[in-house]
């Protein structure tokens, strides 16, 4: 029974670590939500890896008013959608 519950733990510690990044395990280290506001899960979801970034004046008012935190999305002043 012991061997079968070390097993289960070492199987999900390597599962868990496969999937960050050391730079993004100490994002999630360094805050104690996934998301720092509800708008801030709102443009994550809207931009998600491997689509086209869509990012409006407001959110990047919203993101520092807010302290927004995670991988950044990079756009040029031409991308930035005014609504």
């Amino acid at each position: 029974m012991r061997g079968l519950r070390l097993l289960l733990v070492g199987a999900t510690l390597v599962a868990v670590a496969g999937c960050a990044t050391g730079e993004e395990w100490k994002i999630w280290r360094d805050n104690k939500t996934h998301f720092a506001s509800g708008e801030h899960m709102g443009f994550s979801v809207r931009n998600r890896e491997g689509t086209q970034a869509r990012v409006t004046r407001q959110d990047i008012a919203l993101a520092r008013e807010q302290a927004w935190f995670g991988r950044p999305i990079t756009v040029s002043q031409e991308q930035i959608l005014e609504r």
